[in-house]
């Protein structure tokens, strides 16, 4: 399984499904807002980090070796 990432559009399709890609953010977003004591206001700011978070993992994750 490979990822597919297209610089020249700066799009990265994830080799996860999309409902498991929203479980692996909707998780880690619930963390970030756990280790602040969830105050709220920050629950969009913790999502966005989470999102950037697991797309960033997925890319190293599934870069084919050389």
């Amino acid at each position: 399984m490979s990822a597919s990432f297209n610089p020249t559009t700066s799009t990265y399709n994830p080799p996860i499904d999309a409902e498991e890609f929203r479980q692996l953010v909707a998780e880690l977003a619930y963390h970030k807002a756990e280790k602040r004591g969830f105050i709220a206001g920050h629950e969009l700011e913790d999502w966005l980090a989470a999102e950037c978070e697991v797309k960033n993992n997925c890319f190293y994750w599934f870069q084919e070796e050389d």
